[in-house]
């Protein structure tokens, strides 16, 4: 809830969002020594003032990191990045070379072996022009490190399913997709909850009838198991059994 949302390029600095389970509830940021956050509406007030500190206020980038804790009974012990979205069209303030900028931003954090890839494709576009599938591959060549996650399948045309994505049977991955259905701008704008919108989701897939034969291994809750469990194999398998290593509190 407290990622800043909405349209255009949104996240325009590297988020290091570092969860520790903890009995207590709040937040704080490397920038602001000392201080806890316990109102996630000021948390998501900071990373838009500390974006917009370094990066201007007209859709500047930058490569340099906003650091985040978030200690909480309600997560798992996991460090993940958000990135800027690809993009090849300058806008506002961004310079010509927009897109070598972002990549070479996207490249500093996905060449390092100890880092999951959710490589998040739109179900509403075609697979194969997928610039995250791209970089996935060219960075993660045997698909260890990279989950495919699909978002927007409920606003695929009328007529038309992912089901051949879902199954794994168009562009395979190793460790193959999930599909998710996240709130709409619409629903975040009418404070629409976690928890209701996880319901919905899964209402979806269990009343589809492209997708409700896969609907347990579908939906925002499975992702979190599968990365859940999937650092914890990292964390315990030796090296040399998986061609690569992850400390505990892997990257994603």
């Amino acid at each position: 809830d407290f990622l800043p949302r909405g349209s255009g390029i949104v996240t325009r600095r590297p988020l290091v969002l570092q969860l520790i389970n903890c009995p207590t509830e709040y937040a704080e940021f490397l920038q602001c020594k000392g201080k806890k956050f316990t109102d996630f509406d000021e948390v998501r007030q900071e990373i838009e003032a500390e974006t917009d500190r370094v990066t201007g206020h007209n859709k500047g980038i930058s490569p340099v990191p906003i650091n985040l804790r978030v200690y909480s009974p309600n997560v798992l012990n996991l460090t993940l990045v958000d990135l800027p979205g690809m993009t090849k069209v300058p806008v506002g303030d961004q310079p010509a070379d927009i897109e070598h900028q972002i990549r070479d931003m996207l490249m500093q954090f996905v060449t390092k072996d100890n880092c999951l890839l959710l490589a998040v494709s739109p179900a509403n576009s075609d697979l194969a022009n997928s610039d995250t599938l791209k970089i996935a591959k060219e960075v993660d060549p045997q698909g260890l490190r990279t989950i495919g996650v699909i978002t927007k399948l409920d606003l695929m045309d009328e007529g038309t399913d992912a089901r051949d994505i879902l199954e794994n049977k168009l562009l395979p991955l190793r460790r193959g997709y999930i599909g998710v259905v996240n709130r709409s701008q619409k629903d975040i704008d009418g404070k629409k909850d976690i928890t209701a919108a996880l319901q919905a989701e899964r209402k979806f897939f269990l009343s589809h009838p492209a997708y409700r034969h896969l609907a347990d291994r579908m939906g925002t809750a499975y992702l979190q198991k599968v990365l859940n469990q999937l650092d914890l194999y990292l964390s315990v398998t030796p090296a040399s059994e998986v061609q690569f290593k992850a400390p505990a509190g892997s990257c994603i």
